[in-house]
């Protein structure tokens, strides 16, 4: 290697040096979940943190910032709503947030914990939306657009299964009914004829009567 080639690369490795969660650590950059939703972040880290203790923090990931952390006796730990889990067969530990907020928007970090040394840390951005409006149906009316009109709907008695009227509705004429008409041109005239034969079978039974009583006068 030239030594122009050296003076290039030695500032590069420097850079390296001075930032190890960047080799050590990756995962999402973003993620963004809805208000009332739960969001998951998988962070990846090396096979030499195996046994090291992972955890979720709140920018800028100092001490009093650590959210959830697990244990060595515990792969998975809940605090309130986050939750972390260690899957060391995959070399990943993912951190779930539930019951999302809005506050809850801001930049956190992945780190590992490794004693003596600084802690190996990858910042993610967590974006909350709001949860979309749910569509509202609309009703269906007939009419004009701007002027909805109710049609009304009769309504049936269940004992005798006649249809009640709408008190809105005013009464239907006498004078329109069939009835009324079929009472008028069939009934009245069949009543009349029934009544003059009635009449017409006791006319002379009357006057038999009258004959008789005048023939036994005259004998005596």
């Amino acid at each position: 290697m030239t030594p122009r080639g050296r003076a290039g690369w030695l500032p590069s490795a420097l850079l390296l040096l001075q930032l190890p969660g960047c080799l050590s650590l990756s995962g999402p950059r973003s993620v963004t979940g809805i208000v009332g939703g739960s969001l998951r972040v998988e962070c990846r880290y090396q096979e030499a943190f195996v046994d090291e203790i992972k955890y979720w923090c709140k920018h800028p990931c100092v001490s009093p910032w650590k959210i959830v952390e697990t244990r060595e006796s515990e792969r998975e730990v809940r605090r309130g709503r986050v939750s972390i889990r260690d899957r060391p067969a995959s070399l990943t530990f993912t951190v779930t947030l539930e019951s999302l907020r809005e506050e809850d928007a801001g930049t956190y970090g992945c780190g590992i914990y490794v004693p003596l040394s600084r802690d190996p840390t990858f910042q993610v951005e967590v974006s909350v939306i709001p949860a979309p409006a749910t569509a509202t149906s609309t009703e269906r009316s007939t009419g004009s657009p701007g002027s909805p009109t109710t049609l009304p709907v009769p309504t049936w008695s269940t004992a005798s299964g006649q249809e009640t009227p709408d008190p809105s509705q005013p009464p239907r004429p006498l004078l329109g009914s069939a009835h009324f008409l079929l009472l008028v041109f069939l009934k009245v005239p069949l009543l009349l004829g029934m009544l003059g034969a009635v009449l017409w079978v006791h006319r002379p039974l009357r006057s038999s009567a009258d004959r008789q009583s005048q023939s036994i006068y005259e004998n005596q």
